[in-house]
């Protein structure tokens, strides 16, 4: 598909060549162009190469969202090096875990995190981030990375045990960055707005990279705040940017959002969970199409895209396969399933891991003939549009019926009672396991049991009803908004053994 030898900082470099002086990334005032992006990858590789990185060595990285993190990504291709970017969100403790399975020749951390990383990493180097950036190019700095090469290494949520390393190659990028381009119309005018982690793989490879790689412009926000969002749309103009369900609320929600000039965007990408049509009505209301892009740590993330001027028409559907993937729904022996029955999605395409991280056991369990299980429960309508019904970890199956609780989600998310609720199964003597709501009440509303469970009546059919409701002050997330059903089931265990 591309020259082996060729590396993703190439891109960069190319793009230095057309187009010096054009806008890379802002980030906190300062405008950074191709050609000095350019410069800032070499200096960084040139850094990297002063401490003995070589091809194969892990380089971490711990910190909020800074451009150095896409700088030392790039500087990794070049090296043949893999960048390991941590979780900010993580405890000294899981930090410890991964640098430990992970082994880094170094952290490099942000100032704020530099206590935090040393008591992790132990015998590792920890640099702070303020050395990289003031280092200079080297003309002795070697270029050997190739696409085949192993780049990133990005460990998974860990929401139901130990956590992996997914490990993609500068190829797998490459491609990705190819799906995002489909999926976005991407040009080199196209400007996005990124907010979300780039210790993620939304946040790092659904947009920003894609955009990086074409030439577009990259507004980098520290961190999300929905009024800073919704300032720099009016300031700054964007034409994109990335969502996951919990951001979205909190943006239409926000006082500004009815007064904020939106019509520079093209449109919004959301993805990292199912998308309640609720959620995205506030945006559609006011011209602004949301598309969805669905996929895993493990497939870059881009395996199946819902564009935006294909949203308004299919609700509930995440799309149809990304321009380099195919996509199959199967039983349990591996088989197609019929059209519109469920099954688990697998995924094939050259965006699709190399391995999990010193886990073979996992990568043979995860991987069938280049096809990668992603353990989501989904189904193809005629006309080859996907729908995801639900992880395939989450099912109920109650009195030998299936309930997928994405569904039941789907309804209280239209409720005005709750704030947030989410459903997991809980083991039953009669049934084997029942539905049970656990649901934050909406400000200022009353923690009505019963009304809850009435909001099911004639939405779905009566053996999928909740027969419980467990309120809570907040539920349970990542970083990425997702749920952690571990805990929320975890939450339901300990109210029914105190009751």
């Amino acid at each position: 598909m591309w020259d082996k030898g060729a590396d993703l900082a190439s891109w960069v470099d190319n793009w230095a060549d057309h187009q010096p002086t054009s806008l890379a990334i802002e980030f906190k005032g300062v405008e950074t162009n191709y050609g000095q992006l350019s410069t800032r990858i070499s200096a960084t590789a040139s850094w990297l190469h002063s401490q003995s990185v070589g091809v194969g060595d892990r380089i971490a990285w711990l910190g909020p969202n800074q451009p150095l993190a896409i700088e030392l990504l790039f500087a990794c291709s070049r090296l043949g090096a893999i960048f390991l970017p941590l979780n900010s969100r993580l405890l000294v403790s899981e930090h410890s875990w991964i640098l430990q399975d992970a082994k880094p020749k170094l952290v490099v951390s942000h100032e704020s995190f530099l206590a935090h990383a040393e008591e992790a990493a132990t015998t590792i180097p920890v640099h702070p981030s303020a050395e990289i950036t003031k280092a200079e190019t080297l003309d002795t700095t070697p270029r050997i990375g190739k696409l085949d090469d192993p780049v990133l290494l990005a460990y998974t949520s860990g929401t139901t045990g130990t956590p992996k390393g997914a490990l993609l190659s500068q190829s797998a990028l490459a491609a990705n960055a190819v799906n995002g381009a489909h999926a976005h119309d991407l040009t080199s005018k196209d400007r996005f707005l990124t907010f979300l982690p780039l210790f993620h793989v939304g946040g790092l490879n659904i947009q920003t990279l894609p955009a990086l790689m074409g030439g577009a412009s990259v507004l980098l926000h520290e961190s999300f705040d929905p009024g800073q969002w919704l300032t720099d749309v009016e300031r700054w103009r964007p034409s994109w940017s990335l969502f996951v369900p919990a951001t979205l609320d909190a943006v239409s929600s926000h006082p500004a959002f009815e007064g904020t000039d939106l019509s520079s965007l093209t449109g919004l990408m959301a993805g990292s969970s199912t998308i309640p049509e609720a959620t995205t009505r506030p945006f559609f209301e006011r011209g602004i199409s949301v598309g969805q892009v669905y996929g895993a740590t493990e497939t870059a993330p881009t395996a199946v895209v819902m564009r935006v001027d294909e949203a308004s028409e299919r609700p509930g559907s995440c799309g149809k396969p990304a321009t380099l993937c195919e996509v199959r729904i199967v039983n349990d022996d591996g088989t197609a399933v019929a059209e519109g029955e469920s099954g688990e999605l697998w995924v094939r395409g050259p965006n699709i891991l190399s391995s999990y991280w010193r886990n073979p056991d996992a990568t043979s369990e995860s991987i069938t003939d280049g096809w990668f299980h992603t353990g989501d429960i989904g189904h193809q309508d005629p006309e080859g549009w996907i729908y995801i019904d639900d992880r395939k970890k989450d099912l109920v199956i109650s009195g030998g019926e299936n309930i997928y609780p994405a569904e039941l989600e789907n309804v209280l998310a239209e409720s005005s009672l709750l704030l947030e609720a989410t459903v997991v199964g809980t083991p039953d003597s009669r049934w084997g396991e029942i539905p049970v709501v656990v649901a934050v009440a909406a400000a200022g509303a009353e923690q009505n049991s019963e009304a809850v469970l009435q909001l099911f009546h004639g939405q779905v059919a009566p053996f999928k009803y909740p027969k419980r409701v467990i309120w809570t002050d907040q539920l349970p997330r990542n970083v990425m908004g997702k749920v952690l059903k571990h805990e929320v089931r975890a939450l339901v265990a300990r109210d029914q053994n105190t009751s």
